[in-house]
């Protein structure tokens, strides 16, 4: 019996992996971390909302001596807004990741859930790391993943395996794939704020919006909520 753990934030990424996830293992479980982050209440909403839906066990974590952790978002200072064009300025992406940074941040995330998996004997963790944010986040890469795994061949007394299936996608390869195996996109949340709607100028919103662009697709999320 294949078991695997998801790491389900409700992002994009993490939505199309869970759906993967879902489709290939024959039991899941999914962790959703609360670090203080703006958008904690929507992402815990909406994971919450995904597992009901498909009946897979859910727990929050709690981190709560991360509130004071990172820079923008967790903290009470504004977060960078962009545009679609500055989006693509590399020099500027860059420095808007340093300041929604927060601190090994998923290598936190991925040693609470090997403990997780070896207490629950649970063999692989799915996680939303992709190609598009590698490029300014080192812990979404391919290297970090391997690297990582390396680490678990001494941290982890059971073996445990973390598996990241759109490691080499962007997220316009990542939207037309949940699209096309049915993931509850329309329960996705991507923005690094929590208001009624997307902000749609965070980076987050923006890398999302260019993806369905891309498609000439409708955001299935804006759609529900009756944005456009």
């Amino acid at each position: 019996m294949s078991r695997a753990l998801v790491l389900l934030s409700a992002g994009l990424d993490s939505v199309v992996s869970f759906k993967l996830a879902y489709d290939a293992y024959d039991s899941i479980k999914c962790l959703t971390f609360d670090y203080g982050q703006k958008a904690r209440s929507k992402e815990i909403e909406f994971a919450s909302k995904i597992c009901a839906t498909y009946r897979v066990s859910h727990h929050v974590i709690e981190l709560p001596w991360y509130t004071s952790f990172g820079g923008a978002l967790t903290d009470n200072n504004e977060l960078p807004q962009l545009t679609q064009e500055t989006l693509e300025d590399y020099s500027v992406v860059r420095e808007t990741a340093k300041a929604v940074w927060v601190p090994a941040r998923n290598a936190v995330f991925l040693s609470i859930a090997t403990a997780f998996c070896e207490n629950y004997r649970y063999e692989t963790v799915v996680v939303g790391f992709n190609k598009e944010e590698a490029e300014t986040f080192p812990d979404n890469s391919a290297d970090f993943v391997a690297s990582f795994n390396r680490v678990l061949q001494y941290a982890a007394l059971e073996q445990v395996e973390i598996v990241a299936p759109l490691i080499e996608y962007d997220k316009t390869e990542i939207a037309a794939l949940g699209l096309r195996i049915g993931a509850p996109l329309e329960w996705s949340w991507s923005c690094y704020a929590a208001e009624d709607v997307p902000c749609r100028v965070c980076e987050s919103c923006l890398r999302r919006r260019r993806a369905f662009q891309d498609l000439n697709k409708e955001d299935p999320l804006l759609k529900r909520l009756g944005y456009i």
